[in-house]
């Protein structure tokens, strides 16, 4: 006999209290059933339930094995379950998270797209710019630029961006341009208040050498799009990544403060909970975006 079903009609006798009951729940007869639990028990070698007229219970190894039993058919099931929903379309609420600038000026102007082709799922983008925890926050899933931290998260590449250090030709007009990296202590710097690693920027120097700056900034922002404003009226040097300033530098608002150094590149990930499988509504989701900024890149924001 099947064990996953010798199995079932043992725990649903345990869980009916009775045979009777049990044959109605799984919709098979009363001599069925017991035809099923009897085959397990001469299995295992081991008496699983004490029968006497008025009732049925399990017996101390019974109960022990209803235990196991109950964890691998409620398994069973969520997998049968699983495989149904991983054929059915994309459906539900999908809560994403994104970094303010991003999400204001490249994620909100597609989800109208998404949404008309997957009208069964709705969407709630939460627009922050501090680190969340996807699984304990219930984010379905998140986009994150950058180096990303070791967990156990899964991840996928949507495209590329590129930071520099840009400022106003105004700016330029009354304060120079740096020739080296050191230069940048006599400038006017504007900072990011939301890097976990402070007033520091990364950078490269021509000859390949990591490079950190600290210093103090003019001005400090927790948005991406107000540095580019403060950068675009004079008031001094940000380092932003190109998703924000390709439009400003095009019109000719902005330009590269120091065009000597190595572009610092930046992935976009989609980031989402770990699994063998991907819920449809998410897989749906990044399927879309890797399309729609197919065309994005460094230099092509």
């Amino acid at each position: 006999m099947d064990r996953l079903t010798e199995m079932e009609a043992f725990a649903t006798v345990v869980d009916q209290g009775g045979f009777t009951d049990a044959a109605k729940k799984m919709g098979i007869s009363k001599s069925a059933v017991s035809k099923h639990v009897s085959s397990l028990e001469a299995r295992l070698g081991a008496r699983l339930l004490n029968r006497t007229t008025r009732r049925v219970s399990p017996t101390e190894i019974g109960l022990a094995y209803y235990d196991r039993a109950r964890r691998v058919l409620n398994d069973a099931g969520e997998a049968d379950a699983l495989v149904t929903s991983m054929q059915s379309a994309p459906s539900g609420l999908l809560r994403i998270s994104v970094a303010t600038d991003f999400g204001v000026n490249h994620l909100s102007p597609v989800l109208g797209e998404f949404l008309a082709e997957f009208p069964d799922i709705t969407v709630n983008m939460v627009l922050n710019n501090r680190y969340v925890e996807l699984i304990s926050e219930g984010f379905d899933m998140a986009v994150r630029i950058g180096e990303l931290e070791d967990s156990t998260l899964r991840a996928r590449k949507l495209t590329e961006t590129c930071k520099r250090m840009i400022a106003a030709p105004s700016y330029f007009e009354k304060y120079g341009r740096p020739g080296r990296i050191d230069d940048l202590n006599e400038h006017k710097l504007l900072h990011y208040s939301n890097q976990s690693s402070g007033n520091v920027w990364k950078l490269t120097a021509p000859s390949g050498e990591k490079r950190q700056v600290r210093t103090a900034g003019w001005l400090t922002v927790n948005d991406g799009q107000s540095l580019l404003n403060a950068c675009i009226a004079g008031l001094g040097i940000a380092y932003l990544p190109s998703y924000l300033y390709h439009d400003a530098m095009e019109a000719g608002l902005v330009q590269d403060a120091m065009p000597d150094l190595p572009l610092e590149m930046q992935g976009v990930y989609a980031v989402y909970p770990p699994g063998r499988f991907t819920q449809p509504k998410v897989r749906a989701f990044i399927d879309f975006l890797v399309h729609a900024f197919a065309d994005k890149g460094p230099n092509k924001w």
